[in-house]
């Protein structure tokens, strides 16, 4: 798809997902189009349902379907098989990310944090569906240095129940931190405080 398809887009499928996640998916990328989301089985999304923006705010919506064999039922924990709260709260950034890019941000994302997190339920390896939504409170373009700040609030469902909020999660759109050259050691090989 052209790059401004995708800025068109209100749903993804899996497919689309994963060429988002590998930089493939838009044909003709601006400079600067570096943010991904994470390759499975990192990917915490199956399709994204629903996009949309009012101004500064908008609105994004992602299905997770639950596999009895996940990576995560393996290893968390044994004889207590759980999907890590955790990744529920990463759904949540990866969720904010893509929607900064979706609105024009260019550069790398980060997760900047979230305000409080409460669990309410689980999701177990005979669980469906994982529904997240995410209002999209604010979008601010810094002009000076080019970066994207997105602030959220976050809802987790399985099942139809819901078992989460994510309050306050806030992603970034950082120009000039992407690693394309891992593994050599190279000027952004090592971490450290980012500038915004």
């Amino acid at each position: 798809m052209t790059y401004e398809e995708f800025k068109k887009s209100v749903h993804l499928d899996k497919e689309q997902l994963i060429a988002f996640a590998y930089g493939t998916l838009v044909d003709d990328p601006p400079e600067f189009f570096l943010a991904r989301l994470p390759a499975p089985p990192f990917l915490m999304l199956d399709r994204i349902l629903e996009i949309s923006a009012d101004g500064s705010k908008g609105r994004i919506v992602a299905e997770q379907d639950i596999r009895l064999d996940a990576w995560y039922f393996q290893c968390h924990m044994p004889g207590d098989p759980v999907q890590p709260g955790c990744l529920g709260v990463d759904a949540i950034w990866q969720l904010l990310g893509f929607y900064c890019v979706w609105r024009g941000a260019l550069g790398t994302g980060r997760a900047l944090g979230c305000g409080e997190v409460a669990f309410s339920g689980q999701i177990r390896p005979f669980n469906r569906l994982v529904r997240y939504e995410v209002d999209v409170r604010r979008l601010t373009h810094l002009r000076e240095s080019g970066t994207t700040i997105a602030l959220g609030e976050g809802r987790i469902s399985v099942d139809g129940e819901e078992i989460a909020e994510v309050h306050g999660a806030r992603v970034g759109v950082f120009k000039g931190i992407d690693y394309p050259d891992y593994p050599r050691r190279s000027p952004n090989s090592i971490g450290g405080r980012m500038a915004q």
